[in-house]
């Protein structure tokens, strides 16, 4: 095996198949990169026999082999190599690798890539949908998946596939986030074993990882559906991630999402999250709760408000107004703040809609719409996020 290719896209491709790599793997070869010639380019592969992936590196090619090296040595030395070419000779014998660049050269030993885990044959691509949309998406559905593993499943995000939209939510029992789109075009097999070409529980850990990975343009991301091994993988020029699927059911999510409200509030999102950020910070003590108050306009052609407030018994409290433009009664609520934050967040449009039916009901944010009907950002009715109130206690 001889290889060279640009310092600079090694460290790339290097620094995307890392993060499948676990510190404490349950097999030794685990830790490694595998390192394979494949046409006119260098194949990269990690995995942890959940999460792999392969990302392909142009390389010139003077002789096919293939190994894997150990992944923490391998990234921390290509990153302290000059932006040059590097070239990579294997001698089988020795198992090492030989690393040339500049003037810098070093002998990495490794393992046989006969004992690093065969890496998984997708099935065909069923659909498309573009890397922006796709990233967006992941961004906007992973942020409310359960970080805690007692109930495994909430820590996926469910993803259905229902005639030509897709569908991602997630929950982890005290916030859902949803999120569709409609795609072009979708291919599915003629017959779908029990549903799972159709419907998925994707860990939120794979997404992330291929959120950070894809690049934010209208690149089309190809998607494979699972087959009897119920693993989905996303197929991009140079990329390809697969992931195991949870199993089990994921929660009925419509249930919860509220039918009408009484009180519906549109304001501006930047002034919404400053007034929670302050609110935090002398919400901490109490849980991380934080009251909304929000008031109707007293006149025709007076703007209502809405009033954040968090309280500290020991640090002191904080009370914000902002204009609002509010239809319907009088409400005081409360919400863990940081969940509003991180709501606030993952939103592109200028404006958000908070409707309510009372203080002991959800709560439901999404982009406020133009009188068009569509969102600044394109989302329109495809982003919705429900809040589970917290008790006037903190509870």
């Amino acid at each position: 095996m001889r290889v060279s290719l640009l310092q600079q896209n090694l460290a790339r491709g290097l620094s995307i198949v890392a993060r499948a790599v676990e510190s404490r793997p349950s097999l030794p070869v685990l830790q490694n990169v595998l390192l394979r010639c494949e046409d006119a380019s260098l194949q990269l592969v990690a995995t942890d026999l959940r999460l792999t992936i392969s990302y392909a590196v142009g390389a010139k090619i003077d002789e096919a082999g293939e190994m894997t090296l150990p992944a923490r040595t391998l990234v921390d030395f290509v990153n302290q190599l000059a932006p040059e070419r590097v070239d990579l000779s294997l001698d089988r014998e020795k198992q090492q690798m030989n690393i040339r660049c500049g003037g810098a050269v070093s002998n990495i030993k490794g393992v046989d890539a006969q004992e690093f885990p065969l890496v998984p044959e997708a099935a065909p691509v069923r659909f498309h949908i573009a890397a922006r949309e796709l990233k967006q998406m992941i961004r906007q559905t992973t942020f409310a998946a359960a970080a805690e593993d007692t109930r495994p499943i909430l820590t996926g995000v469910y993803t259905s596939l229902e005639g030509n939209v897709l569908t991602m939510a997630a929950a982890d029992g005290y916030r859902l986030a949803v999120r569709t789109a409609q795609l072009d075009a979708v291919e599915m097999p003629a017959q779908s074993t029990n549903g799972a070409g159709h419907e998925m529980v994707i860990p939120a850990r794979a997404l992330r990882e291929l959120e950070r990975i894809l690049v934010d343009d209208d690149e089309l991301i190809g998607v494979s559906l699972p087959d009897e091994r119920m693993l989905v993988t996303f197929h991009s020029k140079d990329l390809q991630l697969s992931s195991q699927l949870l199993d089990g059911k994921f929660p009925d999510f419509a249930a919860i999402i509220p039918d009408d409200y009484s009180t519906c509030t549109v304001l501006d999102r930047e002034d919404l999250l400053r007034a929670c950020r302050r609110s935090e910070i002398f919400a901490r003590d109490s849980a991380h709760s934080t009251t909304l108050v929000v008031q109707p306009a007293e006149e025709e052609g007076a703007a209502g408000s809405i009033v954040t407030r968090g309280r500290s018994s020991e640090r002191g409290d904080f009370e914000g107004s902002l204009p609002a433009n509010v239809d319907g009664e009088t409400l005081e609520i409360s919400f863990n703040v940081r969940y509003l934050i991180d709501v606030l967040n993952i939103l592109d449009s200028e404006q958000v809609r908070f409707e309510s039916s009372g203080p002991s009901n959800p709560g439901v944010i999404r982009p406020a719409s133009t009188s068009e009907g569509e969102t600044d950002d394109g989302a329109g009715d495809r982003f919705i996020h429900v809040i589970m109130p917290m008790s006037v206690s903190g509870r």
